[in-house]
């Protein structure tokens, strides 16, 4: 049995996870959950037994010093709270750790026990996997479910996926199997360019994420660091005209898929739906899109005879270096 001490009764919550790992292309999904929890300044009041789930050979510890005492943080999964105000205030339990090493079942049935405990009314879980997506475009997102119902009613695509899996799948399914809505976002990360961060990315999920809850999130510098990461993506194509050509191979057969819904009345839909999320006159070795599980592609890579490989990392907006993070990669559900 759970016991939750000093969790207030929440409102309408919902759980919002996401894993670093297979399922976290460009560290998409779990800077999403890092930034709401940092914007709302969420509250952790719980965490798993680290024992129990990660092998720490290949989740490390890591030590520091606080006041001159030697620590160790473990590798573990987090759960937190926070309320969102306006006229209709809710409460979301923010879920943020890394892929398990062992013993999937019994981390999805003790994260569903506290989802039962707290009166989770919907679980959303994000993801972010490689596909052959350009940079230049908006980062696609898709909705999918396992609900028929919920597919209908939330406008959301019934998954069909068969294949190798990541936790935010078995995950997903777990909450299926025990009654409990459940929704994954995922937005697709262009392989060729896969390292993190990926602001726009994140960007997109959390975009995603206020259509489908109705809820408006503070994106702080997040618009303006996706700006930048564009602009310094570009910056690397244009040096190698391979990439470049590539990259617009990309664009072509994006903007072809894409054309049949390039109607007027598309595009007045997604621009009242940019008017509600913001309330603003406008603005002048991961998963991948097959589902496969073998070694992320490398950036900047070109497919195909006679592509070469290309190792340059997008800069961090303001100049800083490539993330440290050296966790795995996402997965399709």
């Amino acid at each position: 049995m759970i016991e939750l001490e000093g969790v207030p009764e929440l409102i309408n919550p919902v759980m919002v996870a996401a894993f670093e790992g297979w399922n976290d292309a460009g560290d998409a999904a779990s800077t999403a959950v890092a930034h709401l929890e940092r914007e709302w300044k969420g509250d952790v009041f719980a965490a798993l037994d680290a024992e129990d789930y990660y092998d720490f050979q290949v989740n490390r510890p890591t030590v520091f010093m606080d006041g001159g005492v030697r620590k160790i943080t473990w590798p573990t999964t987090r759960l937190s709270v926070v309320r969102v105000g306006g006229d209709k205030p809710r409460d979301l339990v923010l879920i943020r750790g890394i892929e398990p090493s062992m013993r999937w079942r019994s981390f999805c049935n003790e994260l569903l026990g506290f989802a039962h405990e707290l009166g989770v009314e919907l679980v959303v879980i994000l993801g972010a996997l490689l596909g052959d997506t350009p940079h230049t475009r908006p980062v696609p997102v898709s909705g999918v479910t396992s609900d028929p119902d919920l597919a209908d009613r939330m406008d959301l695509e019934e998954t069909k996926y068969e294949g190798p899996t990541g936790i935010v799948g078995v995950l997903q399914e777990a909450c299926t199997h025990a009654g409990v809505p459940a929704v994954s976002l995922w937005a697709a990360v262009p392989h060729y360019v896969s390292q993190p961060p990926n602001p726009k990315a994140t960007l997109a999920l959390l975009n995603r994420l206020e259509d489908l809850l109705d809820l408006r999130i503070p994106l702080g510098e997040l618009p303006e660091d996706a700006r930048a990461w564009q602009v310094g993506v570009d910056q690397l194509a244009a040096e190698d005209s391979e990439v470049a050509e590539y990259v617009q191979t990309l664009e072509e057969a994006r903007d072809t898929a894409e054309l049949p819904e390039a109607s007027g009345e598309a595009i007045a839909r997604e621009f009242e739906r940019y008017l509600r999320r913001r309330d603003v006159s406008p603005p002048g070795g991961h998963a991948t899109a097959d589902g496969g599980d073998g070694p992320s592609p490398s950036p900047f890579r070109r497919d195909g005879p006679g592509g070469r490989a290309r190792p340059p990392k997008p800069p961090r907006p303001g100049g800083s270096g490539p993330s440290d993070n050296d966790d795995e990669d996402t997965s399709e559900d």
